[in-house]
């Protein structure tokens, strides 16, 4: 950034004026003002805004987002569970029953109720808070002039009036106008269409349009190259970026996470309708009382449905997200846990990720091959520092020593990603000179001689073999490498990429980037979680290939740019499953591997910092970007690495698979036990001249089993499940759902026949024992199947052995005391309850034998690929 757009402004000198509260809706665009008029017209001036006058503004605009997040309060949350189907047809049920006198059963199911709302609320208040927490400590920042000064804020904290410094990489944040460029150039395609980085300088531009407007930005575009200074003239949904979101006015599309809950949930749907129709009917055929009939159908609705899963999917994600940022992985959004965990392949950029990004320059040479003070004097004067948006390898080479090359920049075309090179218009003692530096190719093809000890030459086809052999030799050491080539200028003032042609070669700059001394392990842990790791590179081939040596990957086939242009969408969905190793990509061609890898059938993972690496980012299904990314790249993604290492990702994705693995667990017990028990309490009503259960035993009963797995988000998960990529599978539930509920069913059905044949039970009684057993047979069961080794080798954790054994201990403790009577228990007698444990004791050792088969997945089922909606 120059030196105007780098002072300090004298903000007392210069007072913000009173906002103009018509501002915000103009009579005509708001680029079509001249800047005096647009200081004005927003109250603000060149130096900025007050913290006093922004703090005001930022209570009157509201935050700066598109479209707020609608965070549900209490009232809500809890309006919102009464109107769920099932919750309200109980409520109803509820009304009924205290409408025809039984007002027990009134007061019972409202306390079910009740209960069970209160927890899912709190538990999901507290995954909430949680879950904020940490997406506020990713939340992106902007250098914006407050009193004078530049300083760092959130995003969510600009207002109108605020001056905005934007550099390479950052997100324009709010719409406004242009107040100074020096070279920028930004990327809008989403807004406008455009598809190449556009020009923007000050105006006023008198545009009709905003992809005319080159003295305007709007907000959701992205700074390619250059740097500038915007004046904020609209913020969140004043945007024309907020009202396109404001306009289409859905939510985001769901994730593949929530597609799979949501197929569970038609599953459950379609078995809950069968049943609850088959016992109504057959209550109604066998002349039992209506009203009855209702009540238990309902209570069978009410205790098939896992009604708590969105509490222990939340909170389980909530807690892996804790988890994981403990590990230096934030998540974004809580159902990319879920992406992250079935990720098996990595897409990677090399640099900063399995190299350390501390590139050094390792030599400046003439084309002969010996080093150049003048080559290095060159390349110095068409570097960027640090805050003008230069790259590591412009910091390489100002960090390189004293240059002092004496040039002076009058112009310059900034690099971008298509010509893969950047040029200045430099003078010195009256020399005039385009000073170009780039990729190796790119700037050959520009050149027409090269410059040897005896003088330039014409650059045949000989000349380039030699230059192309050195470049070989450095990038076979995994050196990196850019040319630099100049040609005399005229006498004009400015330069543009059309004048990057008859160039003279001077000569080569190689920079080295150690391979990380973690990378090898890292990788090494990732190919052992069942993740294929592929470097996505614009590096040369022989780097790339140096590289992936380094790091223990094998030397297999690399696939440049220019070949993956070639190839046709079929016929890169094939490459890409053998090739491991790409190299000389543009960022679309990251885009077109990622999405041939996901055709390939393959959950894929990109990691990646960069302008450059943002479409393949977001075109993942698991978006990966670090802290220290540039703003396009963190926004584009839905994880934030907080150490730029692979051991860390490998740490997160075992705490992905984990989280998915307890979620799983609770669907497999709480489908399973409520399949079974449904089962059994049909068959009962129909060849029982009674209810197996009361309607509100039914109820208590699966209250009492959902207390008692809300330690499912914290338990341990066995090692061989977060070996392997996981998916959702809803052939396995099914599976696990059929063996498992009618093994429970049969062991119900052979303690209905005991204790009718045995013991000729009275109802109450054997309602009670009864009760006593299914609870027995649920809770412990839990133990059993949470793990598919020999439940004694896999310790529980401590939180759900409290939960289960205390909503057991509750369990017996209301059926066998006086706090069982407004419930209908009696006391069954010793002799019935020690009939109920033991057959209770040979459930669980049939379900320890069956579990094995029930686990086992499909030997020819394909692993489900997901895909980002």
């Amino acid at each position: 950034m120059d030196a105007a757009m780098t002072a300090q402004p004298d903000f007392k000198a210069a007072r913000p004026a009173r906002l103009d509260p018509a501002f915000r809706a103009p009579d005509r665009p708001f680029w079509s003002l001249p800047s005096a008029e647009a200081f004005a017209r927003v109250g603000s001036s060149p130096s900025g805004l007050s913290s006093r006058e922004a703090n005001l503004r930022l209570k009157r605009f509201g935050p700066n987002v598109a479209r707020p997040a609608a965070r549900a309060g209490l009232l809500r949350r809890i309006i919102g569970r009464l109107t769920q189907p099932l919750v309200a047809l109980l409520l109803i049920a509820g009304f009924v029953s205290g409408g025809v006198g039984d007002f027990a059963s009134s007061a019972i199911i409202a306390t079910v109720v009740g209960l069970s709302i209160a927890l899912e609320v709190w538990q999901e208040h507290k995954a909430d808070v949680a879950a904020e927490a940490l997406r506020r400590s990713v939340a992106l920042q902007a250098n914006v002039l407050r009193d004078g000064a530049l300083v760092s804020i959130p995003v969510a904290r600009i207002v109108p009036g605020d001056m905005v410094e934007l550099r390479p990489g950052d997100i324009a944040p709010a719409d406004g106008w242009v107040i100074e460029s020096n070279s920028l150039r930004v990327d809008e395609a989403a807004l406008t269409g455009e598809a190449y980085p556009v020009e923007k300088r000050p105006g006023p531009s008198g545009a009709a349009t905003m992809a005319e407007a080159y003295d305007a930005l709007f907000a959701g575009s992205s700074a390619v190259s250059g740097s500038g200074l915007l004046l904020v003239a609209a913020t969140g949904a004043d945007t024309e970026f907020g009202r396109m979101a404001l306009s289409l006015g859905a939510d985001a599309p769901r994730t593949a996470f929530a597609r799979g809950l949501n197929d569970l949930g038609r599953l459950i749907l379609k078995l809950t309708i069968f049943l609850c129709l088959f016992v109504l009917l057959a209550q109604i055929v066998l002349h039992r009382p209506i009203m009855e009939a209702f009540l238990f159908a309902l209570a069978l609705a009410v205790g098939m449905t896992p009604e708590l899963l969105p509490m222990v999917t939340t909170v389980t994600l909530s807690r892996g997200a804790v988890r994981m940022a403990e590990r230096r992985v934030v998540c974004k959004t809580l159902s990319a846990i879920h992406d992250l965990g079935a990720m098996d392949v990595l897409c990677t950029d090399k640099t900063g990720t399995l190299t350390e990004a501390k590139v050094a320059l390792a030599a400046a040479v003439d084309p002969d091959g010996r080093p150049s003070a003048d080559v290095l004097s060159l390349a110095a004067a068409n570097a960027r520092p640090p805050a003008g948006g230069g790259g590591v390898l412009d910091q390489a080479i100002l960090s390189a020593g004293p240059v002092s090359h004496g040039w002076s920049v009058v112009d310059e075309a900034p690099f971008d990603f298509v010509r893969r090179r950047s040029s200045v218009l430099a003078e010195k003692d009256g020399d005039r000179l385009i000073i170009v530096k780039g990729a190796p190719e790119a700037v050959l093809a520009a050149c027409r001689a090269v410059s040897r000890s005896d003088g330039p030459r014409a650059l045949d086809d000989a000349e380039r073999s030699r230059v192309a052999a050195e470049v070989d030799a450095g990038a076979a050491k995994g050196l990196r490498c850019l040319a630099v080539a100049t040609r005399a200028a005229g006498d004009g003032r400015a330069i543009s990429p059309a004048d990057e042609r008859d160039l003279v070669l001077q000569g080569l700059c190689f920079f080295a980037d150690p391979v990380k001394a973690t990378a090898p392990a890292a990788a090494a842990r990732l190919k052992a979680l069942g993740v294929s790791i592929k470097i996505l590179s614009g590096d040369a081939p022989a780097v790339v290939a140096r590289v992936a040596a380094e790091i223990g990957l094998p030397r297999l086939q690399v696939l440049t740019g220019d070949q993956v242009a070639e190839l046709s969408e079929a016929a890169l969905a094939v490459r890409v499953r053998a090739v491991d190793l790409f190299a000389r990509l543009a960022p679309d061609q990251k885009v077109r591997v990622v999405r041939a890898l996901s055709r390939a059938g393959h959950t894929v993972g990109f990691l990646g910092d960069g302008i450059n690496d943002a479409p393949a980012i977001r075109a993942a299904d698991a978006g990966l970007s670090v802290e220290s990314a540039t703003d396009v790249a963190r926004a584009a993604a839905d994880l934030i690495m907080l150490e730029s290492d692979l051991g860390v990702l490998a740490d997160g994705v075992a705490e992905g698979r984990r989280t998915h693995a307890n979620i799983l667990k609770y669907i497999r017990m709480a489908t399973s036990s409520n399949f079974g028990n449904m089962i059994s309490m049909a068959v009962a009503s129909v060849a029982l001249p009674f209810l197996p259960l009361a309607p509100v035993q039914v109820l208590l009963n699966n209250l009492l089993y959902d207390v008692s797995e809300a330690g499912i988000p914290f338990d341990d998960v066995d090692a061989e499940e977060a070996r392997a990529p996981h998916g959702w599978d809803i052939g396995r539930i099914y599976r696990f759902m059929l063996v498992m509920g009618p093994l429970s069913s049969a062991f119900d059905l052979a303690a209905f026949a005991t204790l009718r044949l045995a013991f000729d039970a009275p109802v109450a009684a054997f309602q009670t024992a009864w009760f006593v057993e299914s609870m027995i047979t649920q809770i412990l069961v839990v133990f059993v199947i949470r793990t598919a080794r020999p439940f004694w080798s896999a310790r529980p954790h401590r939180l759900l052995v409290a939960a289960s054994l205390g909503a057991l201990g509750c369990a017996i403790a209301v059926a066998l005391s006086p706090l069982g009577a407004p419930f209908g228990f009696v006391s069954p007698g010793s002799a019935a309850l020690a009939a109920m444990l033991a057959i209770s004791l040979c459930y669980l050792a049939a379900a320890e034998i069956a579990k094995r088969f029930a686990m086992q997945a499909p030997k020819s089922a394909p692993r489900r690929r997901l895909r980002r909606a």
